[in-house]
């Protein structure tokens, strides 16, 4: 598909439902972003190049089930700052996968390190990890749901801060928490 029908396919949908990493399967009533043309894929792209040939702020609902894992790591923050770019200021992202440390994680052979519950709040300006990125800022979403469930998955859900214009939203400039160090007392002899 042509970077015209791409577009064409979005302004229809206004706001559609992307399936990032669908393979051969697809949710229904999303759009399906894969590396393999499998038949039901509607978009043809290697999701480790940026950007991706998806109109800016044109979906509303973006999941990314059992993708995260097979994504370089030195990947992750522009697949992130991606993602905020395709995704409506109303929308949301769904992200599901392996939980750092579970059998699923290790299972498959071409997984990379699974995040845990701290994982995204690189992503949120609400947490210290957002503020902790020194080299670049991670355009800013909201965490609404950071669960781990009983299948050995993490189940994420974050909003983009911005307007309605697809601006980010001033996140304040609150300072990391300084680290005290206490220094042991000796025990006299």
């Amino acid at each position: 598909m042509n970077k015209r029908d791409i577009k064409s396919l979005f302004e229809k949908a206004r706001g559609a439902r992307l399936d990032v990493g669908c393979g051969i399967n697809k949710q229904k009533g999303f759009l399906g972003l894969d590396i393999m043309p499998h038949p039901n894929v509607d978009i043809v792209h290697d999701i480790q190049i940026f950007p991706w040939p998806i109109p800016k702020d044109s979906c509303f609902q973006i999941l990314c089930s059992h993708v995260w894992e097979h994504i370089e790591p030195k990947y992750r923050f522009p697949l992130m700052d991606e993602l905020w770019r395709i995704c409506r200021y109303d929308g949301q992202l769904l992200i599901a996968c392996p939980h750092h440390g579970t059998f699923l994680e290790a299972a498959h052979p071409a997984h990379y390190m699974c995040p845990n519950e701290g994982t995204f709040q690189f992503f949120d300006p609400d947490y210290p990890f957002w503020h902790a990125c020194s080299y670049k800022k991670p355009l800013p979403w909201k965490i609404t749901r950071n669960a781990p469930n009983l299948t050995g998955c993490i189940e994420i859900i974050l909003e983009p801060r911005k307007d309605k214009k697809g601006n980010a939203l001033p996140t304040g400039n609150r300072p990391v928490l300084p680290v005290t160090v206490v220094p042991k007392k000796r025990k006299k002899k």
